[in-house]
């Protein structure tokens, strides 16, 4: 499947018509849902086949940020071989109490892992609380970036976006 044809599925799975509240409380009446092209094996196969290209070469983990960035953190890893780390909104107040699980990420090159950006809020929350664990970051990789402005605001925190797909190349690919 080429970029183009990859990047219709993502449209043709992810995209809803229907009633929907948003976020904000808004009614709209199209949605875009991007747990349909997560749960999917063989479309998230192709996505993940995109973006290992984008991971820097000194990674040593890859932290798939809760809940959307994990499969696609999953993914990347059973293609590229590199550790996978599952990343908490919060660290968890019982067990183990971590922020970081399934890999140890002190001292360590992390390459952030997301499904899709609008304006890197919960990236930036998440880096911060790695750094403080020792985590060195620079990178961030995602399936689609919604906002061009996200670019900018995570490179206010010393992050490289690099995006699989933007919003504009998804709804282009399917004119």
């Amino acid at each position: 499947m080429n970029k183009k044809q990859l990047a219709q599925s993502i449209y043709e799975t992810a995209h809803l018509t229907g009633t929907f509240t948003l976020r904000s409380g808004q009614i709209s009446h199209e949605y875009f849902d991007k747990y349909l092209f997560e749960s999917k094996p063989l479309l998230l196969s192709e996505i993940a086949s995109v973006m290992k290209n984008n991971i820097p070469v000194n990674t040593e983990i890859l932290a798939g940020l809760e809940m959307g960035g994990i499969p696609v953190a999953t993914a990347l890893s059973l293609q590229t071989g590199i550790i996978a780390a599952f990343v908490r909104k919060q660290a968890k107040e019982y067990g183990t109490c971590k922020l970081a699980e399934g890999a140890e990420v002190s001292e360590k090159r992390v390459c952030i892992v997301e499904d899709v950006v609008t304006t890197g809020g919960a990236i930036i929350d998440g880096v911060i609380e790695l750094r403080k664990l020792g985590a060195i970051i620079d990178t961030v990789i995602c399936v689609i970036e919604r906002n061009p402005k996200a670019t900018d605001i995570l490179a206010e925190h010393g992050l490289k976006l690099i995006p699989a797909f933007t919003m504009d190349e998804i709804l282009e690919a399917v004119k």
